[in-house]
């Protein structure tokens, strides 16, 4: 995993996962899980939801192993993987649904034009070597506040990002930006609103400038999941899941009903990635996979 697989959601994940794997691969683990923890072995996907999920999640499982897992699973893609892993996901037929290795961090994104320099090289780098690799997403961040107002922030974001839409958009390559909460996990999080993101694509205007909308991120910081949804949906080019409160499963443990959000998602027609991005509880394989193949059952409407 590059160092761009987030600093934060490693250090949330080793507070999680303790230790390395001690029944087996995660392939045999998945298929040794209980007949009470398993689902409907004979379940066939819906087909109205194209299903993702974040690797970092599962730190501990090699990725070789958590492929063959996901792939049982009838997920069809991963998010968050960079050049260097894009050959595994290949070799067992899943997609880069949300592509990383261009940003710098979370933190240090396009709203500050100290990092323009370093962020521009970077991007133009990495959007043809994602369009080789068949691949569409690219992911980026708009950094924290720090003392830019707003209308600094949107005009910094706007100038670093015009900077590269056009090789985005000759690549066919969509740039975007992820919608992350500032009240508990990231701190002072510019794009941390969904109004201010649209903001930022309208200043943009570029059909290769989208939002990731986080549905766990979005719920603690403004909530109406739904309703934002189809608003907003226009601007939205990909999905996360995650439980409120803790970004633990999705299931009856957590306050938000995601039958519905996918409802509400299928009904806007769209037909990119919803990518499971939560914690799982247990800290064994087998238990994290049954968690989610569970998280993708809820999700498959």
């Amino acid at each position: 995993m590059s160092t761009s697989e987030f600093q934060r959601r490693r250090s949330a994940i080793k507070k999680i996962i303790v230790g390395s794997l001690s029944v087996g691969t995660a392939a045999q683990a998945f298929s040794g899980i209980s007949s009470a923890k398993r689902q409907d072995t004979n379940y066939h996907m819906k087909g109205n939801i194209n299903h993702s999920v974040c690797k970092w999640c599962y730190g501990s499982i090699p990725l070789e192993e958590f492929c063959v897992a996901a792939k049982k699973m009838g997920i069809s893609a991963v998010d968050l993987i960079g050049p260097k892993d894009w050959s595994t996901l290949k070799k067992h037929g899943l997609y880069s649904s949300m592509c990383n290795g261009a940003e710098i961090s979370i933190e240090k994104g396009f709203n500050d034009r100290q990092y323009h320099s370093t962020l521009v090289k970077n991007y133009l780098e990495m959007i043809p070597l994602v369009a080789q690799a068949g691949y569409t997403q690219l992911i980026c961040f708009s950094g924290n506040k720090g003392n830019f107002d707003d209308e600094t922030a949107w005009e910094n974001c706007k100038e670093g990002l015009k900077k590269i839409m056009s090789t985005a958009e000759k690549h066919k390559v969509t740039i975007v930006m992820e919608l992350l909460n500032s009240k508990i996990d990231h701190k002072d999080y510019h794009c941390d609103k969904t109004a201010w993101g649209v903001a930022l694509a309208k200043r943009v205007g570029s059909e290769n400038f989208k939002l990731l909308y986080d549905i766990y991120h979005m719920q603690i910081d403004e909530g109406d999941v739904i309703r934002t949804i189809r608003e907003y949906h226009p601007y939205f080019s990909h999905y996360h899941t995650g439980g409120v409160p803790g970004r633990r499963e999705i299931d009856e443990s957590q306050e938000l009903y995601y039958p519905a959000i996918m409802k509400a998602i299928i009904d806007t027609g769209f037909k990119g990635f919803v990518a499971q991005e939560f914690v799982p509880t247990p800290k064994d394989a087998a238990g994290q996979l049954a968690s989610l193949e569970k998280a993708v059952r809820i999700c498959d409407v």
